[in-house]
């Protein structure tokens, strides 16, 4: 199997100078426990920080050849590059404003400065690893601009990219001042993945409202390259939880938490210091759960672990002052002399305490105002693999929330109301539920568990891989150019099909605003002007426009999809056309269009089309739909045909297309060279007309039938000058 290149912000080991000597332990995290846990079939190599600043260049060699030896690769970051992209950037800006908390977003500019630094410093270290069929995964919001930099220097690499935290609305990511870099940095990437599938709507949202970029089904194309836009939620290592390997036994802080245990209900509260999770919300609930309800005074605890996180940033000093007020306000009007309603411990426990509170915690209380996924939720569920009791009560706003629903309690987090309520139901709900709710959430975490996780999302970047390797769609370029060139000027009798929008000319919201410019008419009167040249324009446009912008060229045409055909000067009617149809379909486009402003009708002899090129995509497609399902039944038992091209929709009679126009003229000739290209759904049926030895060329990267493909008009216009010059 090809080489698997991860790249995050740190590495699975951290260094730490300690009595000026550089120590080594694992880093902390799901991420590292996940990658590493993938079996020896995958030849890893990780790049990252190491975590310490290292100046001397004896220290990195030395580190260097220590990880190496790990299959690691360190990126050695300065102090001002810690402060100003890590601290900076990553955390003040990014971090905030992710989890919608942008009055605490920072914008700076020279954090954004250190964070492109950065970014360059990690590809500079990647470039001297990469080898050609590598498979590249990058994680996470410190490094949202590595993948289009990889991209530049690799355009053939397979590069995946996976957010751990939310991805916001593109009402709230718009406000980035560095929005459009950052989404173009994510771009680079063949896979990007998200924890749930809120996260990955809104990428696509600002994909096309910042770039353009449209999907379907979840699908970018960009250039010749398919990215796949999907969610992977996170799981955890199900059995190091279920099954610790650890002597709780003999750990003082367990037997402690055991003796606790034996005489009060025990919820429990672990988190990292950090305003998303919403503790002080938390302290508050739980105060007034106890106001509200004397008779669990003595028999109730909030056990509360907040690991201290970020304690030089102003907010988190802050939130520190306010959950420290707010625990001792509840401990002194509620507590007595044996009993004190919040146990409230400011670090850390270590593997065994913890294991063993989420063993012995009767309710997990987990609450946070906005979470990527939330790991604690889903580690608290298989520490109760033996004995399947225990209810959690969770966020709405927590990426876990999608996949344990269906057996845990869930609350807003803003509301005390809902989330004293839950610790009622919690308290009082009979053992049964409880295991009948655990079983069903250990059941789904145990099959996707870290493990799955990492494998589904590799293996899904793999076939994303081979399927754009083995396309049948070759591009038109270097020694495919040439071939075709050398066919073509070898040839006696040519036959040319060229679409117009989109094709030979970009599109514009208003079409009328897209005739012919003065490159596009040279290049037809030069194709022309080749007495071996026949060229016809086979569009879906009305003849009027086709006749006014065209009409004066050495050139013939399909308009309508081939209801009309000029030939030899002359425009005649296809005989398989009848318009009874049009006033009642009309009669429906014009409440459609009074109901969208923005779109409209194009009025053409023999069919109608529904403009939606200036509104919202979204909108045009829920339009779209209702007109299908209101058009079946006005025209059932009527031979009539809806084609959806590039935002317009088309009505018009199903005998008509212009496939069949092609094929009028394809069999006129013994012709020795004949092309068709298009750049819509509509073109698929010129390729599928024309005969075996025909040249193909589709204009884009959607799905097609065709042999070649062309990025874009620029291209095509280049390939036809190339044509006509005898290049």
């Amino acid at each position: 199997m090809s080489r698997l290149v991860i790249i995050s912000n740190r590495l699975p080991v951290t260094i730490n100078r300690r009595d000026g000597e550089l120590h080594y332990h694992p880093s902390a995290g799901g991420l590292a426990t996940g990658l590493n846990s993938l079996d020896d079939s995958y030849n890893k190599l990780w790049i990252g920080w190491p975590g310490e600043d290292i100046t001397d260049e004896w220290e990195k060699e030395s580190v260097r050849t220590d990880l190496a030896k790990l299959k690691l690769a360190p990126v050695f970051l300065t102090e001002r590059e810690i402060d100003l992209y890590y601290e900076g950037f990553s955390n003040k800006t990014i971090w905030p404003h992710f989890h919608y908390f942008t009055e605490y977003t920072a914008y700076n500019d020279d954090m954004w400065d250190a964070y492109r630094e950065v970014n360059y410093k990690f590809f500079q270290e990647t470039e001297k690893h990469l080898r050609e069929d590598d498979l590249i995964w990058v994680h996470d919001y410190q490094l949202m601009l590595l993948p289009q930099l990889i991209r530049e220097k690799f355009p053939k690499a397979s590069i995946g990219f996976f957010l751990h935290i939310p991805f916001p609305s593109y009402e709230i990511f718009r406000i980035l001042p560095w929005r459009k870099e950052i989404l173009e940095g994510i771009l680079g990437s063949d896979q990007i993945g998200f924890h749930t599938f809120d996260y990955m709507r809104h990428f696509l949202s600002a994909a096309y409202r910042i770039s353009g970029h449209e999907h379907k089904f979840g699908r970018l194309h960009i250039e010749e390259r398919e990215i796949n836009i999907d969610v992977f939620p996170m799981g955890i290592d199900y059995e190091k939880y279920a099954h610790p390997d650890v002597n709780a036994a003999t750990d003082r802080s367990s037997g402690e938490i055991r003796k606790l245990h034996a005489s009060r209900k025990i919820v429990l509260s672990v988190d990292r210091l950090d305003y998303t999770k919403g503790i002080p919300h938390r302290i508050r609930a739980f105060g007034q759960f106890i106001r509200n309800n004397p008779e669990y005074i003595g028999k109730v605890n909030l056990i509360m672990i907040v690991v201290p996180s970020r304690a030089n940033v102003d907010q988190y000093q802050s939130l520190k002052t306010d959950v420290d007020v707010l625990v001792s306000q509840i401990n002194s009007e509620y507590g007595t002399f044996d009993w004190m309603p919040i146990h409230y411990y400011y670090r850390s426990l270590n593997f065994a305490a913890l294991t063993t509170l989420y063993k012995e915690a009767d309710i997990a209380l987990i609450t946070p105002l906005r979470d990527g996924m939330n790991l604690v939720a889903k580690e608290y569920i298989a520490a109760k693999e033996d004995s399947k009791d225990g209810v959690i009560i969770l966020s709405e706003m927590a990426g876990a929330v999608n996949e344990l629903s269906d057996g845990a309690l869930t609350v807003n987090p803003q509301s005390t109301k809902e989330i004293e309520s839950a610790l009622i139901e919690a308290l009082e709900m009979p053992l049964e539920e409880q295991r009948s709710r655990m079983i069903t959430m250990q059941d789904k975490l145990k099959r996707y568990d870290v493990k799955h996780w990492a494998a589904t999302f590799i293996k899904e970047q793999h076939e994303l891989k081979d399927k754009n390797r083995m396309s049948n769609t070759t591009h038109l370029a270097g020694e495919a150019l040439t071939a075709l060139q050398k066919q073509y000027h070898g040839a006696t009798q040519r036959l040319l099909f060229i679409d117009y929008d989109g094709t030979l000319m970009g599109f514009h919201e208003d079409p009328q605003a897209v005739s012919p410019d003065d490159e596009v008419l040279e290049l037809l009167t030069a194709l022309a002007a080749d007495t071996r040249n026949r060229v016809v324009i086979n569009s879906g446009r009305d003849r009027e426009t086709l006749e006014k912008w065209l009409g004066h060229l050495n050139v013939e045409m399909a308009a309508e999809h081939g209801v009309w055909m000029k030939e030899g000067g002359e425009w005649h009617l296809n005989p398989n056309v009848v318009d009874g149809w049009m006033p009642k379909v009309h009669e429906l486009l014009d409440n459609l269009v009074a109901r969208t402003p923005g779109s409209f009708i194009e009025e053409k002899d023999y069919s109608l089309a529904w403009h939606y090129r200036s509104i919202d995509r979204d909108l045009g497609q829920k339009r779209v739909r209702e007109f299908r399902d209101m058009l079946s039944y006005l025209i059932q038992n009527q031979d009539l045909q809806v084609l959806e091209g590039n935002k317009v929709v088309e009505v018009k009679n199903a005998g008509v297309n212009k496939g069949k126009a092609t094929a009028h003229w394809v069999q006129k000739a013994p012709w020795d060279f004949v092309l068709g290209i298009g750049d819509d759904a509509t073109d698929e049926d010129i390729f599928k007309a024309l005969p075996p030895s025909g040249n193909s060329i589709k204009v884009g990267a959607d799905r097609t039938v065709a042999r070649y493909s062309l990025t874009g008009v620029a291209e095509v216009r280049k390939m036809f000058r190339s044509l006509a010059a005898g290049e």
